[in-house]
């Protein structure tokens, strides 16, 4: 039976990103929830513009335009709720990743403790740590207020002390930040989150309430073996919107409309992945990645608990910058099909961190921005898989563990020519393992419809069970420590027809299975010289039903982690064997 609806069906999200406003609607098509259009403009945060609104109308103009549905009323207001005459539109919601990272501050207690949780609470959302204070920290009281009077944090996140602990300590460092707020101009205060031993509560508004404004949330440490970051993320959310309002033109209206409840992007992109993780198999969970121009988010949600990092430093936008800082241009001209010199190489990033507008105009433009974002996915799950639990499904500790499915957004992925550069790029950078499904966020769908999950989960599930996602392809990864060239993998295929085919997959080669898009097929998969393929460990096999994507099935036994030759022309030619196995 299927699940009643709603009585206001139609809603509207708006996701204001650092180049791309969109305006997506949803609403009942034949009695099911279904994505309808989406109207794109160039986001208007900076000049000329310096208001978001003129991007939000320019992008509800094409949606108006395509659907003939009528969003804006005479005074230029969204009419809400829905008309009689097929006008308006019954919810909206709306998300945002446009604008620098904010400055955090995080001040602790011991540095591998609270003021560790402090760091990685900042990392929830777009942000950037600018600076710690922690008990062991050696310099002078002194110079610690001018450290934060010298950095003008927009946010400081308070932690330390875990229940029924340390006290004293903790309020002097209340004190510390009291000092340096009274001493700020009111409009460079930064916002105060307390997430410490919540006995202190009471001394720490006394302390803090008068001079800024000051946020409560639950300890994220409340003792020394738990981490509990979720409720605090809730406020970090709102510090998010109090901040962006007063830093971009226009966003305080856009909050106005979604009733005060504006989303940062990555929270509602994180919500979505936790949310399709109490739907699959709970021993593998989720994992969802989104490439953008502001950030790289990474989303791992386990039976519900999600891990969520937001790395503005990784963004292929501004975020360039903070990626050279980070690592060698060799790192990132090593994932290059194309013969382009290194000095072309940096030209093009830089002129990327400044118009990050900018798009690919010849093949070896295009051959940079995906060797950028091989090794901005690289990167982002280094730095988000520390925080993974370890799982049953994980092969060996230094490898990504076993998920089911992986959603992947960000225009650089949408934009692709091809299925296959999608994919491609994908296997590169995550390096997955076992047998897991690869699906690609064609739409940029995944952050509105985790904003709508909070009002309308209904909407959410029917959505995500639709074909709006593309589903690039079932991809089995077989681990294994055999000499390139050894067959690994043994798989008969049994297709819907009834007929059987059967091959030997070899060790450093990536294979595709032509299983049409949305046709199913049994594999029978018998793994050799003890690889594993997350079947129950090394050498256990089995049967599995797996549907066709856009690129059927894929084998990549290419290696975990993989290796590629020192030779350039080596790197070349594999690429370019690789992205012709994906059809190009």
């Amino acid at each position: 039976m299927a699940a009643p609806l709603r009585d206001n069906d139609s809603l509207l999200a708006i996701d204001v990103g650092e180049i791309t406003t969109r305006a997506v609607l949803f609403d009942v098509v034949a009695g099911q929830y279904r994505f309808l259009a989406v109207g794109t403009a160039p986001t208007t945060a900076a000049a000329p513009y310096n208001h978001i609104g003129e991007g939000i109308h320019n992008a509800l103009d094409q949606l108006e335009e395509v659907t003939g549905k009528k969003l804006i009323g005479e005074d230029q207001r969204l009419i809400v709720p829905g008309q009689e005459d097929g006008s308006g539109v019954d919810t909206f919601v709306a998300t945002m990743s446009a604008g620098p990272p904010l400055k955090v501050m995080a001040i602790g207690l011991l540095e591998d403790i609270s003021l560790k949780s402090a760091s990685r609470l900042a990392t929830t959302t777009y942000a950037r740590v600018v600076e710690t204070l922690g008990l062991n920290d050696r310099r002078k009281s002194e110079a610690q207020l001018d450290t934060i009077l010298s950095q003008r944090p927009d946010a400081i996140i308070l932690a330390g002390g875990t229940e029924g602990g340390a006290s004293h300590s903790v309020l002097r460092l209340v004190e510390t930040v009291g000092l340096a707020c009274s001493l700020l101009p009111k409009e460079a205060r930064p916002q105060v989150l307390f997430a410490g031993n919540q006995a202190l509560i009471g001394e720490v508004q006394s302390g803090l309430r008068s001079l800024t404004n000051l946020h409560i949330a639950p300890n994220i440490r409340p003792s020394l073996d738990v981490e509990q970051l979720a409720p605090a993320q809730v406020k970090m959310a709102g510090i998010f919107r109090t901040l962006r309002a007063r830093q971009v033109p226009g966003v305080s209206e856009l909050d106005a409309w979604a009733g005060k409840q504006l989303f940062p992007t990555a929270t509602a992109f994180g919500r979505i992945i936790q949310f399709l993780s109490n739907v699959y198999d709970p021993a593998k969970g989720v994992l969802g990645i989104d490439i953008g121009a502001s950030a790289m988010t990474v989303a791992a949600a386990f039976a519900g608990q999600l891990s969520l990092g937001v790395y503005p430093q990784l963004g292929l936008g501004r975020g360039l910058t903070g990626m050279l800082d980070a690592m060698s241009l060799n790192q990132i001209t090593r994932w290059l099909p194309l013969e382009v010199g290194p000095d072309y190489v940096r030209d093009y990033i830089y002129n990327k961190m400044v118009h990050p507008a900018t798009v690919p105009v010849s093949a070896e433009e295009l051959a940079i921005e995906q060797a950028i974002a091989r090794q901005a996915i690289r990167k982002g799950i280094a730095l988000a898989s520390s925080d993974f639990p370890k799982t049953n499904s994980q092969a060996r500790a230094d490898l990504l563990p076993g998920f089911e499915p992986i959603v992947a957004a960000g225009s650089v992925l949408a934009n692709a020519p091809s299925p296959g550069h999608s994919l491609l790029m994908l296997l590169d950078g995550l390096q997955p393992t076992s047998i897991t499904t690869l699906v690609l966020d064609q739409n940029h769908l995944a952050a509105p419809l985790g904003a709508a999950a909070k009002i309308n989960p209904i909407l959410a599930v029917q959505v995500l069970e639709s074909s709006t996602f593309l589903s690039l392809a079932t991809v089995i990864s077989p681990i294994s420590s055999a000499r390139s060239g050894t067959p690994i993998l043994r798989l008969r295929v049994t297709y819907e027809s009834g007929d059987e085919t059967s091959f030997d997959v070899k060790q450093g080669t990536l294979e595709a299975l032509p299983i049409p898009m949305g046709q199913s097929a049994r594999l029978h998969l018998h793994p050799l010289h003890r690889a594993d393929i997350g079947l129950g460990g090394p050498g256990r096999g089995g049967s599995v039903r797996v549907v066709g994507g856009a690129l059927g099935v894929v084998i990549d036994a290419r290696g975990r982690p993989l290796h590629l030759p020192e030779d350039p022309g080596r790197r070349r030619d594999l690429f370019k064997r690789w992205i012709w196995t994906l059809g190009g």
